[in-house]
């Protein structure tokens, strides 16, 4: 008899497993799609995973549910070790009934978020459904609403991460917005509010899929996707390595790596060249940034969106940080609306999960114009002095070249809260950069100068000499250092080291209120 009751149990799940049957599997695999346990597979260390709420089933009788088997409910939960660590994730099953979420399938969802958040542990979703599952109505409406509200709750409790491996319409486009990092798949994932159906019904304009909702306009110019797959595979090891720089909660200390930790610290005599004599000369901040971390080793965020401001993750010393560094072959490097909620967003998350931060600075200002000004950059570049200033992680900012204005402030000054400023001898610290500060300042000597341009000329010599210097700033205490560029790497490491015990008090309140 028991036997038998074992027999039925592992037929049960067998077919459970299934999914939407053999049929619907090859159709997936046609459209050059992995199934959800075949993501799972790949994405989990092997034999780790652990399925919950297999036998979950809906309770729907209109519309001819009444007695349709769906396996799962559309939907993958489950719990495993990603690099030895514990892992959560929840993966839509587009083989039963388009991976539409209905009551059983956010219950699923929502239960596994509850587990991670008790047990402080990663969450990682991979999308591709149809949205909500029609025939349940409202119930699916306020299942939507329950994964809303724990992705909200878990918000800076435990890292959450989506995988946009198919269509992710409407509300369900919702879910990974709250979440902190999403992964777009090329072609095979698209993310939108209203479809293009909808959207040639509404405005009559006519648009695909791929171009209102792929991966190009999400992280191009929505600044959406934070991450590009070409594959799903790759998905699912750009998951995997993040997870490899964040740590389990917010309060865990980051990933730690020992044998980073052990090796030497030398001098960089190449990065004594790293910037050009003549400071309109552009050059790529990414050489510098890769040239200080351990190994080279830095996964950009963002990297095609608002590209002036690099944003990212990289380790010193085997311990993990966030960089933050202006990119002078991008605009110059200038602070634009769209860079200032990039880098406060990027902020925001290392701060929430102990991540500390280290600065680059080369910036000649916030990007000025009539449609900056009407699209609110006075409130956007806010974001920024507040996401430094709110940050209580270990702060250090290296200025390399310009720091001009309010920019400089927003790059994390000494007085915007850092705790270490160094500056190399190319650094520029002064209100503005010579040019408009001369035609500010010198604006009628240079009108009634016999020779306009040749006084003008001598006056930017002047300033550029007397301000455009770290020295002046060394002199007030707002710059700690000026070093070599070569020693950048080892002062970065060192004060690092420092401050690892740093603690700070701030007034107690719920949440101070960020210029949204």
């Amino acid at each position: 008899m028991a036997e038998s009751k074992i027999d039925a149990l592992r037929r049960k799940k067998a077919r459970l497993y299934q999914g939407g049957g053999e049929a619907r599997i090859a159709k997936q695999h046609a459209a050059g799609k992995r199934t959800a346990r075949e993501r799972l597979g790949g994405f989990y260390d092997p034999d780790t995973f652990h399925e919950t709420h297999l036998f979950m089933k809906h309770r729907c009788t209109a519309f001819g549910m009444e007695g349709k088997e769906l396996p799962g409910e559309g939907v993958v939960t489950g719990y495993g070790l990603v690099g030895g660590r514990p892992v959560y994730a929840a993966s839509q099953d587009f083989t039963v009934a388009g991976g539409a979420v209905g009551e059983a399938t956010a219950r699923k969802i929502a239960d596994l978020m509850d587990d991670a958040m008790k047990t402080g542990d990663p969450i990682v979703f991979i999308n591709d459904s149809g949205g909500a599952r029609i025939q349940e109505g409202v119930d699916s409406l306020a299942g939507y609403g329950d994964i809303f509200y724990r992705n909200i709750k878990a918000s800076g409790v435990v890292p959450q991460i989506s995988i946009i491996s198919g269509p992710c319409a409407g509300g369900a486009a919702y879910s990974p917005a709250l979440t902190d990092f999403i992964i777009q798949v090329r072609t095979e994932g698209q993310m939108y509010i209203t479809g293009p159906s909808v959207i040639k019904q509404v405005t009559g304009e006519d648009v695909t899929a791929e171009q209102l909702g792929g991966v190009d306009p999400h992280s191009h110019y929505s600044g959406v996707v934070h991450f590009v797959a070409e594959s799903g595979g790759e998905g699912i090891e750009i998951a995997k390595r993040l997870l490899s720089f964040l740590p389990s909660n917010n309060t865990d200390d980051p990933p730690f790596l020992e044998e980073l930790h052990e090796e030497e610290v030398d001098a960089d005599e190449a990065m004594n060249d790293i910037v050009p004599e003549n400071s309109r000369t552009a050059y790529d901040m990414h050489d510098v940034i890769r040239r200080v971390v351990d190994r080279g080793d830095f996964m950009e965020v963002q990297e095609h969106y608002a590209p002036n401001l690099i944003v990212g993750f990289a380790r010193m010393e085997g311990s993990t940080i966030g960089v933050v560094g202006n990119n002078p072959r991008r605009k110059a490097g200038v602070l634009d609306i769209d860079s200032s909620g990039k880098g406060a967003r990027f902020i925001r998350f290392c701060n929430a999960f102990n991540i500390p931060l280290v600065t680059f600075v080369d910036v000649p200002g916030f990007m000025p114009g009539v449609q900056q000004e009407y699209g609110g950059i006075i409130r956007h570049g806010a974001k920024m002095l507040f996401a430094y200033g709110a940050a209580t992680v270990p702060k250090i900012t290296v200025v390399v070249r310009k720091a001009y204005g309010g920019a400089y402030l927003a790059m994390c000054a000494r007085s915007m809260g850092a705790d270490r400023v160094a500056a190399w001898p190319t650094a520029e610290i002064a209100v503005m950069g010579a040019e408009g500060a001369v035609n500010v300042l010198y604006r009628k000597d240079i009108a009634a100068a016999e020779d306009p341009e040749t006084v003008r000329q001598e006056k930017m010599d002047e300033y550029t000499e007397e301000f455009s210097n770290p020295y002046v700033a060394a002199a007030r205490g707002m710059v700690d250092d000026v070093i070599e560029p070569a020693d950048t790497r080892a002062y970065v490491a060192l004060s690092l080291e420092i401050l690892k015990s740093k603690t700070e008090m701030r007034p107690r309140k719920k949440h101070g209120l960020i210029p949204l």
